[in-house]
């Protein structure tokens, strides 16, 4: 989701006349995208702000802009301009098509913006001008914010209420990212799968993907985030029978503990949850499956964590986020008591070495077969080898070149690491 807005940020300075620089200190205009999801993340967030204050200095005409989830918390702008003054721009995720004119009036009339609009609802913009940067993949976006208001979260406060796009807008784009050759296109969406409920129009998430199944052309797509309470059978029925949507989901339990997904206001328990996964396995039987686990929040004891390391065991996950829960200010669980964090970093390194053993038995069933591989880049740090990604989301490395990349090819894994896989291609 950062990515794909950095896309949207980066095409509206290109549109200005912008090119993009490999340094800092060539640069004309700086503008950190910011997120909040997590304490870590607006930390390094605000590192990173603080440490080009030098560079503005050196350099009095540099711009320097701030957006995103950070800035839209409650009386964060403000802040941020007191606490650095050489700020020059801060939008709120609800401004950011106002770029542009805020560059202009800066340079027009020295004038500083801070543009933060609380509407919960802002209107959906289209026809946003994109600079991609993903090779060969695509990002789309098909709706924004979220409705569910768990408890730890601070998305629904900063990225407001759920808007869907209208589905022929969609599509539209859809076909046009195909059109250009991209031969991979992720939807998007905090709430991936409640795509439609606020449309009412008989839109919903199942009959999209039903219709970009009807697209021609040899193409993947793949969607994130998915909430358990909202993939229905209907959407595992239309991945089983496409032959463009991967076999990959990516279902986020957080908790293995009924206790704590009702604290957590997550809308199902684990039983629901294993009946979803079961329905998924039973269509979709090489599907790869991976989720969200989160460790240390208010209330959890031992038995709880016991139940999320059951679920882990039972489904088998491809891979697992892992993350120790992270105080948000305005949440209601930020007003729970906390657990200890020494106890929280115990259970996180319990949770990660449970995951790597099932990823590690996961991945020598693969050893031995072919996949159809998308080629997407050259491997890191491995010259001669590039890498790409099974229908079902595991990364293959393998030897080649450049005239791979962006192809579909088919590869024999002969070992595996972990959960990474390797590979030759076969003539």
């Amino acid at each position: 989701m950062n990515i794909h807005e950095s896309e949207k940020i980066a095409g509206t300075l290109q549109a200005m006349g912008y090119v993009e620089c490999q340094s800092e200190s060539d640069a004309d205009i700086i503008v950190f995208n910011t997120c909040c999801i997590r304490d870590n993340a607006e930390k390094r967030a605000l590192g990173n702000i603080g440490a080009v204050k030098h560079l503005k200095k050196t350099k009095p005409e540099l711009i320097l802009a701030v957006v995103g989830c950070m800035t839209q918390q409650d009386g964060a702008g403000l802040n941020l301009r007191q606490k650095y003054p050489y700020v020059d721009i801060v939008l709120g995720t609800n401004n950011l098509s106002e770029l542009q004119n805020a560059i202009k009036n800066l340079k027009n009339t020295g004038k500083k913006s801070v543009l933060i609009d609380p509407n919960e609802r802002p209107e959906v913009k289209e026809d946003e001008i994109k600079y991609r940067t993903s090779g060969c993949n695509a990002w789309l976006n098909i709706m924004y914010g979220c409705n569910n208001f768990c408890t730890y979260c601070i998305v629904p406060y900063v990225r407001g209420r759920e808007r869907s796009r209208k589905m022929q807008n969609v599509l539209d784009e859809f076909k046009s990212l195909i059109d250009m050759g991209y031969k991979e296109v992720t939807l998007l969406g905090q709430n991936v799968n409640s795509y439609g409920h606020d449309l009412n129009d008989g839109s919903d998430f199942a009959k999209l993907l039903q219709e970009i199944s009807k697209i021609n052309g040899k193409f993947r797509v793949r969607f994130m985030t998915s909430h358990p309470k909202d993939l229905n059978r209907e959407v595992i029925d239309i991945i089983a029978s496409s032959q463009n949507i991967c076999n990959n989901i990516h279902l986020p339990i957080q908790s293995g503990s009924n206790k704590i997904l009702k604290l957590m206001n997550r809308h199902y328990t684990r039983e629901y949850y294993l009946d979803t996964i079961d329905a998924i396995k039973s269509k979709i039987p090489d599907c790869g499956i991976t989720t969200d686990l989160m460790v240390g929040f208010p209330y959890e004891e031992d038995g709880d964590f016991e139940d999320t390391l059951d679920i882990v065991r039972k489904v088998k996950y491809s891979s697992a986020f892992t993350f120790v829960y992270s105080i948000r200010k305005g949440t209601k669980a930020a007003l729970m008591p906390q657990v200890p964090p020494e106890v929280s970093k115990e259970r996180i390194k319990r949770l990660i070495a449970e995951q790597n053993v099932i990823t590690k038995e996961l991945s020598t069933g693969y050893e031995g077969k072919t996949f159809e591989v998308l080629c997407e880049d050259f491997a890191p740090k491995k010259a001669g080898y590039v890498c790409g990604r099974t229908d079902s989301g595991r990364l293959v490395t393998f030897k080649g070149n450049e005239n791979l990349i962006g192809n579909f090819v088919n590869v024999k894994i002969y070992k595996s690491q972990s959960a990474s896989l390797f590979g030759d291609v076969e003539e």
